[in-house]
């Protein structure tokens, strides 16, 4: 590395300030609260860590008495939204005159170059041109502005007019146009005009949206024992042992260690489920017949619901549940196939409610609450977030032979995640949203991650060159609330870092806008005084090996679940939001930590360096001055000197005390003189 530029390359990792334009600017560059446009006793609305960007919302209800085709008599009707350069189009219905859309379009107005917004009603054909059916016209000067809290603008009915605008033709159309800001809740479900490129199921992935983690419950099973289980070979006893399973996740209890009709295992196994619940416990009694080869002797299905609900560490009482297994033998026919009564099991079962379900490293967490609701405390803050832009990335993927990225943001923190729209073809996107979280513990951290849209239909092909088409990493941000002060604004640009096999590579740098508020300043502090998990972590904890499978299971049943939203929030944005892979060995890693334990000891081994110099006179001048207060101390404490050093000796007249045992402590001790009398 050039030593000259390594200084700047230093500074791109570091956070930097920022001053955006925070607040509410309405109209005409006014500052909305004291002292601007509205008095207000509060200086800043509910969405004021963002900058105002404006849109023009067009809402497409429903039309009504549409002409049909008289040369095929139907009428396939659709609506385009046009502004400028930019079109949108709703769907299009088959055979119907009185359609219905309920669509919305935003255009933004940054990039509007037009004073004409038109909407045209067109049927569609499936040959030749689709056919104009007509239109209405509306001046951007005249387009009302709606305020926040303002309720929704309503929409009505406009006649339609010809292609030349001086006459009016059959059919109405109801709709409703205003002028808003995104903290209009018409704004996540909008068509974007930033988005104008993507058609069809694309759409949908360009979206802001809002997710809820599911309901995480670990069930523990204890298998206790078995009775009258019976082999395929019956001339000889099994050596029973227990497999369940539960979607995915498959453990199995231990071999009884005595070949029995009667096994005993006593044994827990702990799971992972999700509400609602969907998947049954399946539990199978197996003989191990040879080291490779295991037969079944009995099987059940248990629903979850039927198990108990835990929210302490009080005992559960145990169960026994029949199990059936296939019938065997010729004599049986047709009754080979019939299920019938083979054994039962002994099960002591029940649903964790005082755990918290860790889908997410200890280090990193950002909720500790148990599952069970009944457990939950009142929160102590709110975390409200503002993800402002990205400037500097990279070109993630190839589109049409040049790079290009589709960025877009996501949050986690607690339960609810966020993901902000796709802004297309951007290497410096601007998303100013706002969200907000309710906060139960302070020493909590917030992630918020930022990827490449891969899922937008085009023909865009990743960066790579791999065939896969999975959203792209392009950097992670952590904010620890613990570090924050409560009712301040941080505004900060943060660097997107990503490890490379070439060592650290800068992204980008993702702008936010931060603010903690505390609600409530002593249940704070009593948190900090209190453990980071529930009780039951410490009553009753895992192991090591445990916690980190039980973890990885959560997070299989977190990404599946989110996967199945719409729009989706794919696998891998999950797996990186979660780190997927912190369990892994790494090299870098165990470097890193074994540094910090030398940093550690670092003190203790330059002191021990240090006083080796002194003893082997490495500085004789060092040395002296270190010997010098010592030699000072030990006279003091009545350690007998040299022969040829001069000793104080008091006038004989003078009577002195003669030293006991307990008084040696006053620092008189007698000792010989060189006649060898006391003195």
């Amino acid at each position: 590395m050039n030593p000259l530029s390594a200084p700047h390359h230093q500074e791109d990792y570091k956070l930097k300030d920022t001053k955006p334009q925070l607040g509410e600017r309405w109209p005409h560059g006014g500052i909305r609260g004291a002292g601007g446009w509205i008095s207000s006793e509060r200086a800043t609305s509910t969405y004021d860590l963002v900058e105002q960007m404006f849109y023009l919302y067009v809402r497409v209800e429903k039309a009504k008495d549409l002409p049909t085709n008289p040369l095929t008599g139907n009428c396939d009707p659709y609506v385009e939204v046009k502004v400028g350069n930019y079109k949108g189009k709703t769907k299009h219905f088959e055979k119907k005159t009185n359609p219905e859309w309920k669509e919305v379009f935003a255009f933004s107005k940054d990039k509007i170059q037009s004073s004409v917004l038109e909407v045209f009603v067109r049927d569609r054909e499936m040959v030749a041109r689709d056919e104009y059916i007509g239109r209405v016209l509306f001046d951007m000067h005249e387009v009302p502005t709606r305020v926040p809290p303002d309720s929704p603008l309503a929409p009505q009915w406009y006649r339609l007019e010809n292609r030349r605008g001086d006459s009016k033709v059959k059919g109405e159309i109801m709709l409703a146009v205003w002028m808003g800001t995104q903290a209009d809740e018409a704004f996540p479900e909008a068509w974007h005009s930033d988005a104008a490129t993507v058609h069809g199921e694309g759409v949908f992935n360009t979206r802001s949206k809002v997710y809820v983690s599911p309901k995480l419950w670990y069930l523990r099973v204890n298998v206790i024992e078995a009775q009258d289980v019976e082999p395929h070979d019956r001339s000889q006893l099994p050596q029973a042992f227990v497999k369940a399973q539960l979607g995915n996740q498959i453990l199995k209890t231990k071999l009884c260690p005595t070949r029995t009709t009667n096994p005993l295992w006593n044994e827990d196994l702990i799971f992972v489920a999700a509400e609602p619940f969907e998947e049954e416990l399946v539990l199978t009694i197996e003989n191990k017949v040879t080291p490779a080869k295991d037969e079944i002797m009995g099987k059940i299905r248990i629903p979850l619901n039927k198990f108990e609900r835990r929210l302490d560490h009080r005992p559960v009482h145990s169960k026994w549940f029949n199990l059936e297994k296939f019938g065997f033998g010729v004599i049986e026919g047709d009754k080979r196939h019939e299920l019938k009564f083979s054994s039962r099991i002994h099960l002591r079962a029940c649903l964790e409610g005082a755990y918290h379900v860790l889908d997410e490293s200890t280090m990193y967490i950002s909720d500790q609450r148990p599952t069970a609701r009944q457990l939950w405390k009142q929160p102590i803050g709110i975390l409200e977030v503002g993800i402002l832009s990205a400037q500097g990335l990279l070109p993630m993927k190839q589109r049409d032979g040049r790079g290009t990225t589709d960025a877009y943001c996501v949050a986690k923190y607690g339960l609810k995640w966020v993901r902000t729209r796709t802004f297309l073809e951007s290497f410096n996107p601007k998303w100013n949203e706002q969200y907000t979280w309710e906060v139960y513990d302070p020493c909590t951290v917030i992630t918020l991650g930022v990827f490449d849209n891969c899922h937008l239909g085009g023909n865009e092909k990743p960066a790579s060159g791999s065939g896969a088409k999975l959203d792209s990493r392009i950097g992670k941000v952590r904010i620890r609330l613990s570090t924050l002060e409560t009712d301040r604004i941080y505004t900060h640009s943060y660097p997107l870092l990503v490890l490379s096999p070439s060592g650290v590579k800068k992204m980008g740098e993702l702008q936010l806008a931060v603010r903690f508020t505390c609600l409530s300043l002593a249940s704070m502090i009593y948190l900090y005084g209190h453990p980071l998990l529930p009780k039951m972590h410490y009553l009753h904890p895992f192991t090591v090996n445990q916690l980190d499978s039980l973890r990885y299971q959560a997070m299989n049943i977190v990404a599946v679940r989110l996967g199945r939203a719409e729009p989706p929030l794919r696998k891998e944005v999950v797996e990186y939001m979660l780190d997927v892979d912190s369990h892994m060995w790494s090299m870098r890693r165990s470097k890193a930590n074994f540094f910090r334990i030398v940093s550690l000891f670092s003190g203790v081994i330059s002191m021990s360096k240090w006083l080796g110099e002194v003893r082997y006179w490495k500085n004789p001048v060092t040395t002296i001055l270190v010997h010098v207060p010592i030699f000072h101390i030990d006279l003091l404490s009545g350690i007998n000197p040299p022969n040829n050093f001069p000793i104080h000796v008091p006038d004989r007249n003078m009577e002195l005390p003669i030293p006991s045992k307990a008084s040696s402590s006053y620092g008189y001790k007698t000792f010989m003189g060189r006649s060898g009398s006391p003195r």
